[in-house]
């Protein structure tokens, strides 16, 4: 399919790019999507969580009363979890929430939300663009002058490049991403989809 490219005034340059149907014009499958998901949020924990437990606890292990006479249960640690101060009983641990997903399923799942966002006419084409000094300004104007300014927009560029990226970092809508970085939650999370004209041929 053909998309139109767009200059950085927002104007169509009267050129136009083949986006692969393969890649934006498939029928999206709604729970590979869902795993990718799921996956790209488990992954963004940190799993550091800890309490500590009975054996961990910083607290004396002298009897504290006599074990008979005093109308309450028997108690002879002050580490009991029975106690304020004592360890946690089964308290979280340190663990990984990673999940597995097979490269073809987290592909299709990628495939899936660009084919939708085409659907639903949320992906544009710019032509290359650069900065001689980076300018959050004169980035957000070309942002406004293609519609996209004042909606999430992910930047896809082909290949690194620190001024546009510095010049695009302090909006708060917008994310700059490599072609090779983009991942199925960043497309489902925004309105738009931005790509350079150098990295449509690297992601077909």
């Amino acid at each position: 399919m053909k998309v139109d490219v767009y200059n950085i005034n927002g104007s169509s340059t009267g050129r136009s790019v083949d986006l692969s149907d393969d890649i934006f014009g498939i029928q999206p499958n709604e729970h590979v999507v869902y795993l990718a998901v799921k996956q790209y949020n488990a992954a963004q924990r940190q799993g550091t969580h800890k309490a500590k437990e009975k054996w961990e606890v910083a607290r004396t292990t002298k009897k504290f009363k006599r074990q008979k006479g005093t109308g309450g249960a028997r108690a002879g640690s002050l580490k009991s979890p029975l106690f304020k101060g004592g360890g946690t009983v089964f308290g979280p641990r340190p663990r990984n929430y990673d999940i597995f997903l097979n490269k073809k399923v987290k592909k299709l799942a990628r495939y899936s939300v660009l084919s939708q966002k085409m659907a639903n006419g949320g992906i544009k084409v710019v032509e290359d663009f650069g900065f001689d000094t980076p300018k959050t300004k004169s980035f957000l104007n070309i942002m406004n002058a293609l519609n996209v300014g004042n909606s999430k927009t992910v930047v896809v560029l082909a290949d690194y490049n620190e001024n546009v990226y510095k010049a695009g970092r302090n909006l708060p809508k917008t994310e700059i991403v490599n072609v090779k970085d983009l991942n199925t939650y960043q497309i489902l999370n925004a309105q738009n989809v931005v790509f350079v004209e150098s990295s449509v041929s690297k992601i077909n």
